[in-house]
Protein backbone atom coordinates (compact mmCIF):
# COMPACT_ATOMS: atom_id res chain seq x y z
CA UNK A 1 0.00 0.00 0.00
CA UNK A 2 1.34 3.44 -0.95
CA UNK A 3 2.22 5.66 1.98
CA UNK A 4 0.76 9.14 2.44
CA UNK A 5 2.67 12.26 3.50
CA UNK A 6 1.12 11.94 6.95
CA UNK A 7 2.90 8.59 7.37
CA UNK A 8 6.21 10.47 7.41
CA UNK A 9 5.55 13.18 9.96
CA UNK A 10 8.71 14.94 11.19
CA UNK A 11 9.87 14.35 14.75
CA UNK A 12 9.57 18.05 15.61
CA UNK A 13 6.87 20.51 14.58
CA UNK A 14 7.81 22.54 11.55
CA UNK A 15 7.56 26.34 11.68
CA UNK A 16 4.19 27.84 10.88
CA UNK A 17 4.01 29.00 7.29
CA UNK A 18 2.41 32.45 7.11
CA UNK A 19 1.51 33.35 3.55
CA UNK A 20 1.56 37.10 3.00
CA UNK A 21 -0.48 38.35 0.04
CA UNK A 22 -0.78 41.89 -1.25
CA UNK A 23 -4.52 42.18 -0.67
CA UNK A 24 -7.27 43.75 -2.77
CA UNK A 25 -10.77 45.19 -2.48
CA UNK A 26 -11.75 42.58 -5.08
CA UNK A 27 -13.05 39.52 -3.17
CA UNK A 28 -11.64 37.21 -5.86
CA UNK A 29 -8.13 38.10 -4.66
CA UNK A 30 -8.56 36.68 -1.16
CA UNK A 31 -10.46 33.68 -2.51
CA UNK A 32 -7.55 32.86 -4.82
CA UNK A 33 -4.99 33.22 -2.03
CA UNK A 34 -6.98 30.91 0.22
CA UNK A 35 -7.27 28.38 -2.60
CA UNK A 36 -3.48 28.46 -3.00
CA UNK A 37 -3.09 27.95 0.76
CA UNK A 38 -5.34 24.89 0.53
CA UNK A 39 -3.09 23.41 -2.18
CA UNK A 40 -0.02 24.06 -0.05
CA UNK A 41 -1.63 22.27 2.91
CA UNK A 42 -2.20 19.27 0.66
CA UNK A 43 1.52 19.19 -0.13
CA UNK A 44 2.59 19.66 3.52
CA UNK A 45 -0.24 18.42 5.76
CA UNK A 46 2.09 18.36 8.77
CA UNK A 47 2.76 22.12 8.52
CA UNK A 48 0.40 24.76 9.80
CA UNK A 49 -0.38 27.17 6.95
CA UNK A 50 -2.05 30.52 7.60
CA UNK A 51 -2.96 33.44 5.36
CA UNK A 52 -2.47 37.18 5.90
CA UNK A 53 -2.62 40.36 3.83
CA UNK A 54 -0.59 43.55 3.60
CA UNK A 55 -3.59 45.69 2.75
CA UNK A 56 -7.37 45.75 2.20
CA UNK A 57 -8.13 42.23 3.50
CA UNK A 58 -8.12 40.57 6.89
CA UNK A 59 -6.38 39.20 8.77
CA UNK A 60 -3.49 41.60 8.40
CA UNK A 61 0.06 40.33 8.90
CA UNK A 62 0.19 41.94 12.34
CA UNK A 63 -3.15 40.46 13.38
CA UNK A 64 -2.14 36.98 12.31
CA UNK A 65 1.22 37.19 14.09
CA UNK A 66 -0.50 38.44 17.27
CA UNK A 67 -2.84 35.48 17.07
CA UNK A 68 -0.02 32.99 16.56
CA UNK A 69 1.96 34.46 19.46
CA UNK A 70 -1.10 34.25 21.74
CA UNK A 71 -1.41 30.56 20.84
CA UNK A 72 2.19 29.95 21.85
CA UNK A 73 3.79 29.61 18.44
CA UNK A 74 7.59 29.84 18.48
CA UNK A 75 8.70 29.78 14.83
CA UNK A 76 7.02 31.44 11.86
CA UNK A 77 8.16 31.67 8.25
CA UNK A 78 6.53 34.69 6.58
CA UNK A 79 6.43 34.02 2.86
CA UNK A 80 5.56 36.93 0.53
CA UNK A 81 3.23 35.83 -2.25
CA UNK A 82 4.91 38.34 -4.54
CA UNK A 83 6.36 37.67 -7.96
CA UNK A 84 9.16 40.24 -7.78
CA UNK A 85 11.25 41.69 -4.99
CA UNK A 86 9.99 45.27 -4.89
CA UNK A 87 8.92 47.72 -2.14
CA UNK A 88 6.59 45.37 -0.28
CA UNK A 89 9.28 42.71 0.08
CA UNK A 90 12.18 45.10 0.67
CA UNK A 91 10.63 47.58 3.09
CA UNK A 92 6.95 47.20 3.91
CA UNK A 93 6.90 43.58 5.08
CA UNK A 94 10.27 43.68 6.94
CA UNK A 95 9.00 46.66 8.94
CA UNK A 96 5.81 44.82 9.91
CA UNK A 97 7.76 41.70 10.88
CA UNK A 98 10.27 43.70 12.93
CA UNK A 99 7.46 45.40 14.85
CA UNK A 100 5.89 42.00 15.56
CA UNK A 101 9.24 40.66 16.79
CA UNK A 102 9.50 43.56 19.24
CA UNK A 103 5.98 42.92 20.52
CA UNK A 104 6.54 39.18 20.76
CA UNK A 105 10.21 38.51 21.60
CA UNK A 106 9.55 34.78 22.05
CA UNK A 107 8.28 34.50 18.49
CA UNK A 108 11.04 33.87 15.96
CA UNK A 109 9.98 35.24 12.56
CA UNK A 110 11.90 34.58 9.35
CA UNK A 111 11.05 36.20 6.05
CA UNK A 112 11.26 33.85 3.07
CA UNK A 113 12.18 34.91 -0.45
CA UNK A 114 9.51 36.13 -2.85
CA UNK A 115 8.18 33.61 -5.34
CA UNK A 116 9.92 34.89 -8.44
CA UNK A 117 11.83 34.46 -10.53
CA UNK A 118 11.58 30.69 -10.94
CA UNK A 119 11.25 28.13 -13.75
CA UNK A 120 8.05 27.02 -12.01
CA UNK A 121 6.53 30.43 -12.73
CA UNK A 122 7.36 30.05 -16.41
CA UNK A 123 5.70 26.65 -16.32
CA UNK A 124 2.64 28.21 -14.67
CA UNK A 125 2.44 30.90 -17.37
CA UNK A 126 2.54 28.24 -20.07
CA UNK A 127 -0.08 26.17 -18.25
CA UNK A 128 -2.46 29.13 -18.30
CA UNK A 129 -1.74 29.77 -21.98
CA UNK A 130 -2.44 26.16 -22.88
CA UNK A 131 -5.67 26.25 -20.87
CA UNK A 132 -6.97 28.81 -23.40
CA UNK A 133 -6.75 26.20 -26.15
CA UNK A 134 -3.26 26.98 -27.44
CA UNK A 135 -1.00 24.00 -28.08
CA UNK A 136 2.80 23.62 -28.10
CA UNK A 137 2.66 23.59 -31.90
CA UNK A 138 1.22 27.12 -31.85
CA UNK A 139 4.31 28.60 -30.24
CA UNK A 140 6.15 29.34 -33.49
CA UNK A 141 3.40 31.68 -34.69
CA UNK A 142 2.12 33.13 -31.39
CA UNK A 143 3.44 36.32 -29.85
CA UNK A 144 2.99 36.65 -26.09
CA UNK A 145 2.59 39.75 -23.96
CA UNK A 146 3.80 38.97 -20.45
CA UNK A 147 1.72 41.48 -18.50
CA UNK A 148 2.81 42.35 -14.97
CA UNK A 149 1.10 44.60 -12.43
CA UNK A 150 4.03 47.00 -12.63
CA UNK A 151 6.40 48.65 -10.18
CA UNK A 152 8.52 51.76 -9.72
CA UNK A 153 11.39 49.56 -8.57
CA UNK A 154 14.02 49.21 -11.36
CA UNK A 155 15.04 45.78 -10.10
CA UNK A 156 11.47 44.48 -10.41
CA UNK A 157 11.11 45.94 -13.92
CA UNK A 158 14.39 44.30 -14.97
CA UNK A 159 13.22 40.96 -13.60
CA UNK A 160 10.03 41.07 -15.69
CA UNK A 161 12.06 41.87 -18.81
CA UNK A 162 14.37 38.94 -18.10
CA UNK A 163 11.44 36.58 -17.54
CA UNK A 164 10.00 37.66 -20.90
CA UNK A 165 13.34 36.76 -22.53
CA UNK A 166 13.35 33.37 -20.80
CA UNK A 167 9.79 32.70 -21.96
CA UNK A 168 10.82 33.57 -25.52
CA UNK A 169 13.58 30.96 -25.29
CA UNK A 170 10.98 28.24 -24.65
CA UNK A 171 9.85 28.58 -28.27
CA UNK A 172 7.23 31.32 -28.47
CA UNK A 173 7.49 33.40 -31.64
CA UNK A 174 8.02 36.66 -29.73
CA UNK A 175 7.51 37.81 -26.16
CA UNK A 176 7.17 41.36 -24.89
CA UNK A 177 6.83 42.53 -21.29
CA UNK A 178 4.07 44.96 -20.34
CA UNK A 179 2.81 46.64 -17.18
CA UNK A 180 -0.59 47.61 -15.84
CA UNK A 181 0.81 50.53 -13.86
CA UNK A 182 3.96 52.46 -12.88
CA UNK A 183 5.98 51.44 -15.96
CA UNK A 184 5.70 51.19 -19.73
CA UNK A 185 4.65 49.75 -22.11
CA UNK A 186 1.01 49.13 -21.24
CA UNK A 187 -0.59 45.85 -22.30
CA UNK A 188 -2.43 47.33 -25.29
CA UNK A 189 0.74 48.96 -26.59
CA UNK A 190 2.70 45.68 -26.35
CA UNK A 191 -0.10 43.87 -28.21
CA UNK A 192 0.01 46.47 -31.00
CA UNK A 193 3.79 46.22 -31.19
CA UNK A 194 3.63 42.46 -31.65
CA UNK A 195 1.17 42.94 -34.51
CA UNK A 196 3.93 44.69 -36.47
CA UNK A 197 5.99 41.48 -36.41
CA UNK A 198 5.27 39.58 -39.66
CA UNK A 199 6.04 36.24 -38.02
CA UNK A 200 3.26 36.70 -35.44
CA UNK A 201 -0.14 35.41 -36.58
CA UNK A 202 -1.88 35.64 -33.19
CA UNK A 203 -1.23 37.53 -29.96
CA UNK A 204 -1.76 36.03 -26.52
CA UNK A 205 -1.71 38.01 -23.29
CA UNK A 206 -0.39 36.15 -20.25
CA UNK A 207 -1.06 38.00 -16.97
CA UNK A 208 2.00 37.59 -14.77
CA UNK A 209 -0.01 38.23 -11.62
CA UNK A 210 -1.02 36.01 -8.74
CA UNK A 211 -4.70 36.81 -8.26
CA UNK A 212 -7.59 38.80 -9.76
CA UNK A 213 -8.05 42.44 -8.86
CA UNK A 214 -7.96 46.01 -10.15
CA UNK A 215 -4.66 45.81 -12.06
CA UNK A 216 -5.28 42.34 -13.54
CA UNK A 217 -8.63 43.63 -14.80
CA UNK A 218 -6.76 46.54 -16.41
CA UNK A 219 -4.54 44.00 -18.18
CA UNK A 220 -7.60 42.21 -19.56
CA UNK A 221 -9.17 45.48 -20.72
CA UNK A 222 -5.96 46.49 -22.46
CA UNK A 223 -5.79 43.12 -24.21
CA UNK A 224 -9.36 43.50 -25.40
CA UNK A 225 -8.85 47.10 -26.51
CA UNK A 226 -5.92 46.07 -28.73
CA UNK A 227 -7.67 42.96 -30.06
CA UNK A 228 -5.52 40.19 -28.58
CA UNK A 229 -6.86 36.83 -29.75
CA UNK A 230 -6.01 35.02 -26.50
CA UNK A 231 -6.08 36.18 -22.88
CA UNK A 232 -4.91 33.69 -20.27
CA UNK A 233 -6.02 33.52 -16.64
CA UNK A 234 -4.01 34.79 -13.68
CA UNK A 235 -1.54 32.33 -12.17
CA UNK A 236 -3.79 31.74 -9.17
CA UNK A 237 -3.69 28.47 -7.29
CA UNK A 238 -2.18 26.36 -10.07
CA UNK A 239 -0.03 23.37 -8.98
CA UNK A 240 3.24 25.08 -9.95
CA UNK A 241 2.50 27.98 -7.59
CA UNK A 242 1.79 25.61 -4.71
CA UNK A 243 4.98 23.67 -5.43
CA UNK A 244 7.00 26.89 -5.59
CA UNK A 245 5.50 28.14 -2.32
CA UNK A 246 6.57 24.95 -0.57
CA UNK A 247 10.04 25.21 -2.12
CA UNK A 248 10.52 28.76 -0.83
CA UNK A 249 9.38 27.67 2.63
CA UNK A 250 11.78 24.73 2.65
CA UNK A 251 14.66 26.95 1.50
CA UNK A 252 14.40 28.78 4.82
CA UNK A 253 14.97 25.54 6.71
CA UNK A 254 17.95 24.58 4.54
CA UNK A 255 19.49 28.01 5.01
CA UNK A 256 19.10 27.69 8.78
CA UNK A 257 20.83 24.30 8.74
CA UNK A 258 23.75 25.67 6.72
CA UNK A 259 24.08 28.60 9.11
CA UNK A 260 24.07 26.32 12.11
CA UNK A 261 26.80 24.13 10.59
CA UNK A 262 29.03 27.09 9.67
Amino acid sequence: MASSPVDHLPAHPSPTLLLVAHGSRDPRHAETVRALAARVRELRPWTRVEVSFLDFNTPSVSEQLNHLAAEGARDVVALPLLLTRAFHAKADLPAVLHAASVRHPRLRITQAEVLGPSPLLLAAVERRLYETGLRPGDKSSTGVVLASAGSTDPEAIAVIAEIARELRHTGWCAVRPAFASAALPRTQDAVRALRTDPSVTRVAVAPYVLAPGFLPDRIVRGAGEAGAEVVADVLGSCPELAELTVARYEEVGRTALVGAAA
